[in-house]
Formats: structure tokens, C-alpha cells, sequence
């Protein structure tokens, strides 16, 4: 998962795109980087990191120009700890390229082979985002001849890409002398948003929030299969480039990955949880009765607008029990179960007061491997709770995910080939509850009629490009990050979320 950010402006950019990429910096926080582009030359700075400490003021001298990109990475394939993965990437033929990449390759081992053996292009990391960028220089080359570039080649040059490409893509690319274009796969799996400022600014980025909270104005989602490719001169060109497309986001975007004040798709992230908070009380009330709960409590911070909505309905008090400590490390690359278990600790501490006595009810965005909820749910109990009992506003994660999400093997999955009371047992609660798959669809589904329904893959197991099996997926996990432990929910603890 991934933050992504195009501007095409006629003024310097370089300052906007560092202010729109700390609005997603909760998408990614390994490594940033940004590009611009003036008159033909690119001018690039990345590195390891978050936004504050990849960007100096040296650093922002260093990127003139009235056009640009940026990203913000959480890596999902490749190797975690490699400088020469952070985006953007850039190619010097055909024209000059640069590319940002939020989303997965599913086929991008076949894609490697295709461009070394038949396209004769060479790649040289592991990155599937690289991948895609010479996919798409290759079919730029194809589509120009050697001639002009206009809109027209490039929409025919995206139309060659997406029959190429597997899996979930939002792109954002600079072209060196001609504009910036961005796509979306045909699934619309990634979001990607564009909106324009009073000054004529024109900005494509992953989340609504990106947009408003740097003085733009949200025009529209980018749809899926569509490529949008705007000129030097602020001219904004426009066209369907997939054969068959269908709006079908990924659900765990709404769940837990993006702001809550992003609309995503025509759908408002808040309301969206607020929605799962309300379907979760019908599941609390047929586990619990609300008579043996004396407060509900969010587990920080994205389970929040679940927890006040699940608290209304209830008519139970809603309570803060945990204060967050954001200037802890990730605790998902510290060596050894001991390490780990401290660092959640430390990132989370109780208000000993909310639950010394009581019946405490914990709500959770989601729970993937369970080795958070099993520390947290201890901690709860050393903090005198008399019981202590765990909702998830998301059902159970049985599922690897293959577009973009670093969630890990079945076999690292709490809930994968197990009942919801063996769950229980590892976890360690009084009474476990979980939302059911059909009603999360249906609470979020709701906000927008127009979909064509989810990807909600991790959950039901169903992808929705239809090309992945049980091969797919330990061909894919083969090329995961090589880093030094995962042993967290990478749900909550390996994305510290940034967002509220």
C-alpha cells in the first residue's frame, strides 16, 4: 500500500507535493521520494523514511519545476530494505519516464520474463512497480513509433499497458516535455482522485484528503480502466482504456486503510465506518447481552467511529482506555516475541481507571494475526478488568491479499482454518464477535449504489481478476519484503496509523 501525488501547476510544485504527501503519509511510511519536472530535465530526491526526514531544505531546493509527482511507500513485494526500491522509478527511453506505483502486480514474475526475452528491456530491482514502468515505456515506444506523442498515443499506449497488466494499479507518470498521465486498473481496486486549484493547479492523488487539505478542489474519482493525461499547459485530456471495466474497490480501504475524512469512490471513509459500527450491535447484542457490558472501549485509532456508533446503539458508555504513543518505531521489523511484545506496550498504554472493575467491551478495526489483540487483551485484564470481551468491526481475515495490502501467508492468519471460539482461545477474551462479510458489504455498499460491488478478497477469498489460485498466491509470497520479522498484525501495528 502506497500514497501516490501528481501535480501539473505554473508554479513551482515542489512544496505542494511535500504538503500533499504528509496527507498520506499514513499509506506508507518505509521510504518518499518526489520528482519534478523543468522544461525536459528531471529532478528527483528519495530515500528511507517518512516525509519530515527523507525532505531537508537542501533537499527542496532541489526540485524546481511547475510539475511533479511523489509517493509515500509501504512496501508489499521486493526487498523492504533496498534504497533503489523507493519511487518514484524512472526510464530515459522512450522520451523520459518517471512512475508511481500504489497498488500490486499479480503476474509481474511473467512481465519480468516478457520484458527481458521479448521487449528487450532490462529491470534492476525486484520492485513490481518497475515492471510496470517499462511496460508501459515499451508500449509508449510502440504507440509514438518514433514519432510524436499526443493524447491520443498515450491513451493507445495505456490501452496496451492494461491488456499487459494483472492485479491492482493506480499510476501517476511524468512524460519529460509533455505532461503527466495517470491511470487506474480496470477494477478500480486502488483509489485515485483529481481535483484543481483556484490558480488552474491541476492534482491527481490517492485520497480525497490529499486534495482539500492542499487547497484543491475534489473534481472526481478517476474512473476504473480510465487514463487521464494532462499537458504542459494545464489541458486535461481524458479516456476509457480497458475493455470491460467495473468498479469493484478494495473494502479494507473503507475498513481501515485510508482517512476517515477521504470520500473514496463516492463514499464518505467516516460514514463507511460508522455504517460497520452499526451492523457490528446487531452481532454484539446476539453474543453479549448489553446488560453485561458496562463500557466499550476503541482499540486506537481507526475503530473509533465503529465503537462511538456501536456505544449510541447500545446504550452503553463509550469510553477512551488507550492513549497512543506516536513516536514509537514499527514494532513489526523488532527481532524476537520479547522485543515485540514491549513495543506494543509502549505504543499503547492504559487509563487504569476505565477498566478496573468492569466488564470491558474492546473494539477493533480488524484483527489479522492476533498477536496485538492477544497483548492487548492482557493488558486489559493487568489493568483490573473483571471481563474482557473483543469486537471486530471487519470479519475474520482468513485470506492473504495480492493487491497491495502486506498481509501475510494463510498460515500467519488468526482466522484461517479456524472456528471464531479457537480464535477466542488464542486470543485470549471473554467472548469474541466478529462482523459478518455479507452485512459489511451491504453497510458500506450502501453509501454508493453505483458499485459494482467490492474486492473484499482477504475476507471471502474471491479476487476479482480472476487469476489467482493457491499457485498464484506462494509465487507471489515467494517476492514479499525480506524483512527481518512480521510476527505483528500488519493491520495496525506495521501501518501506525497516521491518519486521525
Amino acid at each position: 500500500m502506497c500514497g501516490i501525488v501528481g501535480v501539473v501547476s505554473n508554479a513551482p510544485v515542489n512544496q505542494l507535493l511535500y504538503d500533499a504527501l504528509l496527507l498520506l503519509q499514513h499509506r506508507g511510511q518505509d521510504a518518499a521520494g518526489i520528482v519534478t519536472l523543468l522544461e525536459h530535465k528531471f529532478f528527483m530526491h528519495k530515500a528511507k523514511g517518512m516525509v519530515r526526514d527523507v525532505f531537508r531544505t537542501r533537499n527542496m531546493r532541489g526540485l524546481p519545476g511547475d510539475v511533479g509527482l511523489g509517493q509515500v511507500r509501504y512496501p508489499t513485494a521486493g526487498n523492504a530494505y533496498s534504497e533503489e526500491e523507493a519511487q518514484p522509478f524512472y526510464v530515459n527511453a522512450p522520451f523520459g519516464i518517471v512512475l508511481v506505483h500504489n497498488g500490486n502486480l499479480t503476474n509481474a514474475h511473467a512481465l519480468r520474463t516478457e520484458l527481458f526475452s521479448t521487449d528487450h528491456r532490462h529491470t534492476n530491482t525486484e520492485s513490481d512497480s518497475e515492471v510496470l514502468l517499462n511496460v508501459l515505456a515499451h508500449e509508449l515506444d510502440r504507440a509514438t513509433r518514433g514519432g510524436l506523442l499526443n493524447s491520443a498515443t498515450v491513451f493507445e499506449a495505456v490501452r496496451n499497458t492494461q491488456r499487459r497488466l494483472r492485479g491492482s494499479y493506480a499510476v501517476v507518470a511524468l512524460i519529460a516535455g509533455h505532461g503527466l498521465l495517470a491511470f487506474r486498473d480496470p477494477y478500480g481496486i486502488r483509489p485515485l482522485a483529481m481535483g484543481r486549484g483556484a490558480d488552474g493547479t491541476i492534482m491527481v492523488a490517492s485520497e480525497s484528503v490529499a486534495l482539500e487539505g492542499s487547497g484543491h478542489v475534489f473534481e472526481r474519482n478517476i474512473a476504473p480502466g480510465e487514463a487521464v493525461f494532462v499537458d504542459l499547459q494545464g489541458q486535461v485530456h481524458a479516456e476509457q482504456c480497458a475493455d470491460a471495466p467495473t468498479l469493484k474497490p478494495c473494502i479494507f480501504e473503507f475498513v481501515y486503510l485510508a482517512r476517515p475524512d477521504s470520500v473514496l469512490d463516492g463514499i464518505s471513509v467516516y460514514q463507511a465506518r460508522l455504517n460497520l459500527g452499526e451492523t457490528l450491535a446487531k452481532r454484539v447484542v446476539s453474543t453479549v447481552p448489553p446488560s453485561e457490558i458496562d463500557v466499550i472501549i476503541p482499540i486506537p485509532e481507526s475503530s473509533r467511529p465503529s465503537a462511538t456508533q456501536l456505544a449510541h446503539l447500545l446504550g452503553v458508555p463509550y469510553r477512551e482506555g488507550f492513549v497512543k504513543n506516536r513516536y514509537v518505531g514499527r514494532t513489526f521489523i523488532m527481532p524476537g516475541q520479547g522485543v515485540r511484545k514491549k513495543s506494543v506496550r509502549q505504543k499503547l498504554n492504559v487509563i487504569a481507571s476505565e477498566f478496573k472493575g468492569r466488564n470491558v467491551l474492546l473494539v477493533d478495526d480488524s484483527i489479522v494475526r492476533g498477536t496485538t489483540s492477544r497483548e492487548i487483551v492482557q493488558m486489559a485484564r493487568d489493568a483490573g478488568a473483571r471481563k474482557v470481551y473483543l469486537a471486530s468491526a471487519a470479519p475474520p481475515v482468513r485470506y492473504p491479499n495480492v493487491y497491495g495490502i502486506d498481509m501475510p501467508t494463510k498460515d500467519e492468519l488468526v482466522a484461517h482454518d479456524r472456528t471464531v471460539e479457537q480464535i477466542r482461545e488464542l486470543i485470549g477474551c471473554d467472548a469474541l464477535i466478529y462482523q459478518d462479510v455479507d452485512a459489511m458489504k451491504r453497510a458500506i455498499g450502501s453509501l454508493n449504489p453505483k458499485l459494482d460491488g467490492f474486492d473484499a478478497s482477504c475476507f471471502d477469498g474471491v479476487y476479482v481478476t480472476g487469476d489467482i489460485d493457491t499457485e498464484a498466491i506462494s509465487r507471489m509470497n515467494g517476492n514479499r519484503p525480506r524483512i527481518e520479522e512480521t510476527g505483528e498484525d500488519s493491520s495496525r501495528l506495521a501501518l501506525p496509523n497516521l491518519a486521525e
